[in-house]
């Protein structure tokens, strides 16, 4: 299972680990699509609403257990580099540790919070019922995801992209089954969209732990790796946390973005929704740009090739960039019919449109934070990564789009340039501290190793 990322043309390396990886993103956010697109065939603005508003706040808990995990692979990525094998086993035993522990209590207290959390994003009236049947759903569904994610981290830091993208697969397959039989036929609305997802997302953990169980891959956890080991937790913690503290800060920043848009009805919570869903879609080359570099980045450190790390963050730019740059002008002239995908509402078209013709540019001018995030991270510094991404919440986001509803209610477009240009913000500063780094030599120097 182990695959050495530290030879070879990094180029390829970098193409042929993401695109699994990629196609992996893709099926989980489109168990999200899926939701929102056949709950449109079905149901009104109300239901739309509950779908996207709750599979946000789902997808805003993924992305932080994602980014807590990103610890995991950096740490097995410099232990596999360095031929470690018992750190690779105390590493994979300690990250199930974690896991288990933050699942089962997340789960219990986002349980019990569910009204506060409703009333918190400014739910429209006629949403806020489904919205609740979506979230008890959902959330009694976080072990599984936390389970999937775990395997996840444990296969890439090791190398290996493509088996959680078989795993996720099958899933996925199977959500868009769930999806037409519970919310077509039996019209169970919000609640059948969650029950889709957390039925299907657990038949994928069932699968990756029956193939883990027929077949060898070279890892030999013992009991004792289940233990906390202080220095392997502080190794994950210390990449994981900052990792996870900026995405859930984004997350939540939407959310608030989410709150603003509720506050000015159900029109424009359902426009601001799907648009939210097709961003998310569009992400998935900068996310997986962000994991790749980490993974392939931390073998090459652990294996003292700096310089190879290097390399692997500025392909990884210009592909981000490039992409997202691509993506931006397309979507200027096809905003219409993309919206027309999930609604026939002309309202809900019209301002829809309008909000994802601003807010696509995020693509390309994230695509160049989420390559450095990756590059930070496997470096050990995933703290830089939460800091500018906090000055781009705090300074751009959140006051752009508040000031942008407040002096254009009649239109999305000036509220979807907050993010791209907190996205700007971003990228500046971490071109900055990286060139400052280089020339004070606080990271490791560019020139050591191959």
């Amino acid at each position: 299972m182990q695959k050495d990322l530290t030879t070879g043309n990094i180029f390829r390396i970098l193409v042929r680990f993401s695109l699994p990886y990629l196609l992996s993103c893709f099926l989980q956010t489109f168990y999200g699509m899926a939701d929102l697109f056949v709950t449109g065939q079905f149901n009104g603005a109300d239901t739309i609403s509950a779908v996207s508003i709750g599979s946000q706040l789902m997808h805003m808990l993924t992305v932080v257990i994602v980014g807590l995990a990103m610890g995991s692979t950096v740490a097995l990525g410099k232990a596999v580099g360095g031929k470690k094998a018992s750190q690779v086993a105390r590493v994979t035993g300690n990250t199930v540790s974690l896991f288990l522990i933050a699942a089962l209590g997340l789960t219990g207290i986002l349980m019990t919070a569910v009204n506060g959390i409703i009333a918190v994003i400014s739910t429209p009236a006629e949403a806020v019922e489904q919205t609740r049947h979506y979230l008890l759903i959902c959330f009694a569904g976080i072990p599984f995801i936390t389970a999937y994610n775990i395997i996840s981290c444990v296969f890439r830091g090791m190398g290996d992209s493509k088996s959680p993208m078989y795993f996720v697969g099958v899933a996925g397959v199977l959500n868009v089954i769930l999806d037409y039989v519970l919310i077509g036929p039996l019209g169970m609305g919000a609640a059948g969209a969650a029950a889709a997802t957390v039925l299907s997302q657990t038949f994928s953990v069932f699968t990756a732990l029956y193939v883990l169980r027929r077949r060898d891959f070279g890892l030999s956890v013992r009991r004792e790796d289940f233990r906390f080991c202080q220095p392997v937790m502080k190794e994950i913690l210390q990449v994981g946390l900052p990792i996870a503290c900026q995405d859930g800060l984004i997350q939540v920043s939407f959310l608030v973005i989410t709150a603003i848009a509720n506050q000015r009805g159900v029109v424009v919570a359902a426009s601001v929704g799907i648009v939210e869903k097709i961003i998310t879609f569009l992400f998935l080359v900068p996310s997986a740009m962000l994991s790749s570099i980490s993974a392939i980045a931390a073998q090459n450190i652990g294996a003292g090739k700096y310089q190879r790390a290097d390399r692997t963050l500025g392909y990884g730019v210009a592909i981000a960039f490039s992409f997202g740059l691509a993506v931006s002008l397309i979507c200027q002239f096809t905003a219409e019919p993309i919206l027309r995908l999930f609604t026939d509402s002309p309202e809900v078209v019209r301002m829809g449109s309008e909000y994802l013709r601003s807010y696509v540019f995020d693509c390309a001018a994230a695509g160049i934070h989420f390559c450095f995030s990756g590059y930070f991270c496997a470096h050990g510094r995933s703290g830089i990564s939460f800091i500018h991404n906090l000055a781009s919440i705090l300074l751009i986001r959140i006051p752009g789009a508040y000031l942008a509803s407040v002096y254009f209610p009649d239109t999305l477009y000036p509220m979807g340039m907050a993010p791209p240009l907190g996205s700007m913000l971003s990228a500046m500063i971490c071109i900055v501290v990286f060139c400052w780094y280089r020339s004070h030599k606080r990271l490791l120097p560019a020139g050591a190793g191959g």
